[in-house]
């Protein structure tokens, strides 16, 4: 379990310890996963332009000295199951909220969408529940929020609106202090310097799947998933075999590029992000394969890790 020290100084107010759980929603692009990093002050969660990047429910942990905050990231919601997958993810993302003490609905600052409208209606009843409205550092006139919060207000009562930005870190502190005071009272489930709940191996895994996304753009084979054959962990040294999964035959190529050049750049840029991450040395081998219909099964889905 990835570990470190965030640099968030912010606490909530009162004497007793507080935890629980926070679950970060809305619908792909609104930058969920960047926030999910910036909150707890390192990368656990993959992020790209591409929408559905994330597609399992990762847990990010911050500990202050009143409270620990469990930051859920969920896929983007979408509400129409084209394929196995994207039904699979929306379950995950409707998951996320069901046991959550709290959930933190995010929104882009330059308006308030339809599907923004159904991400709300799926919040339980009586949820304690924040708005975010992110990418404030994209709108010229920070006036422009207040339609935006007040034509959301219409379709959810939230209790409280902030307006934020993920990529520069503005006001995301009061977005933690917002949460942590409406925690329930209670001892924290992580050690204090825990970032995450998932292993070296999953994010190794998730890492190689950004790498993809983002190198491979629109050519991007959206059927395509990344498998950890081996993960050895030494003490100065990982050794990773990695396949990256793919649903048809003429997918391989392009994943593949002229002459195995993209392939390279990919493990090579996930390599260089495992070593900061592990603080060790990395050997990464990274191999391409086709596996007909994996996408669009459930109990394939499921063998992979797909919720």
């Amino acid at each position: 379990m990835p570990r470190g020290r965030p640099d968030l100084p912010r606490e909530p107010a009162g004497g007793d310890f507080r935890c629980g759980e926070i679950a970060i929603v809305g619908r792909p692009n609104v930058g969920k996963s960047t926030l999910l990093n910036r909150l707890i002050g390192q990368k656990v969660s993959i992020t790209s332009r591409k929408p559905q990047t994330t597609r399992h429910r990762i847990a990010g942990v911050t500990t202050l000295p009143q409270a620990q905050l469990v930051f859920l990231d969920s896929p983007g919601y979408r509400g129409h199951g084209a394929s196995a997958m994207d039904r699979v993810l929306d379950r995950t993302a409707l998951g996320a909220m069901e046991g959550a003490d709290v959930v933190v609905l995010v929104i882009d600052a330059r308006g308030w969408k339809r599907e923004d409208a159904a991400v709300a209606a799926m919040i339980p009843k009586g949820r304690a529940t924040i708005l975010a409205i992110n990418k404030t550092d994209r709108i010229a006139d920070s006036a422009r929020v207040l339609p935006v919060a007040a034509t959301a207000a219409q379709a959810h009562p939230f209790d409280a609106v902030v307006p934020i930005s993920a990529q520069t870190g503005d006001r995301v502190d009061a977005l933690i202090a917002e949460c942590a005071r409406r925690l329930p009272v209670g001892e924290r489930r992580f050690d204090g310097d825990a970032l995450t709940d998932r292993s070296e191996r999953f994010l190794a895994a998730e890492i190689i799947r950004e790498k993809l996304f983002r190198l491979l753009g629109d050519e991007l084979p959206y059927q395509s998933t990344v498998i950890i054959d081996q993960y050895e962990e030494l003490p100065r040294l990982r050794r990773i075999f990695a396949t990256i999964l793919v649903d048809r035959d003429a997918q391989r190529p392009i994943v593949l590029g002229a002459g195995g050049e993209r392939i390279k750049r990919i493990a090579t840029q996930a390599r260089l992000d495992l070593e900061v991450m592990t603080g060790a040395r990395v050997h990464l081998e990274v191999f391409v394969k086709v596996r007909g219909g994996w996408a669009d099964d459930e109990r394939s889905l499921r063998s992979y890790g797909y919720q």
